[in-house]
């Protein structure tokens, strides 16, 4: 949950002023064993917990924000501070990231923010279990 403009970082850095919106998946892992039993309809199986996933949208930036925010969305694995609704406080987990890409326009322009808003997903590498 985005709480204030402090509540996700992504390798130390706070990425809340620049963000539009945050999507919050929690996406729950199951173990090889679960299945429907195909007589009693029961389905059984290993909760191994659940994995965050945040879809974040980026609000038009500039080209030196650009800069600052592209060698993070590019390495291969992040540190992402989040507000955790079940420990009821910042939790860091070890993330990677989706494909991005921007689009700009007016590129002959003297337009400081030509850059459009553009989206990534963080998904967290490790289930958690609550």
């Amino acid at each position: 949950m985005f709480i204030d403009i402090n509540s996700l970082l992504i390798n130390n850095t706070n990425l809340g002023s620049y963000l539009v919106s945050i999507q919050y998946g929690h996406n729950k892992v199951w173990g090889k064993d679960t299945g429907r039993s195909t007589l009693s309809g029961k389905t059984t199986g290993t909760f191994k917990g659940i994995v965050w996933k945040f879809k974040l949208t980026f609000r038009k930036l500039t080209k030196e924000e650009l800069e600052l925010i592209s060698p993070i969305l590019d390495s291969a694995w992040q540190q992402t501070t989040y507000y955790d609704t079940n420990y009821q406080r910042l939790n860091t987990i070890e993330t990677y990231t989706g494909d991005w890409e921007t689009l700009n326009k007016n590129t002959f322009s003297n337009v400081a923010k030509a850059n459009e808003s553009f989206e990534i997903s963080v998904i967290g590498t490790t289930p958690i279990k609550y």
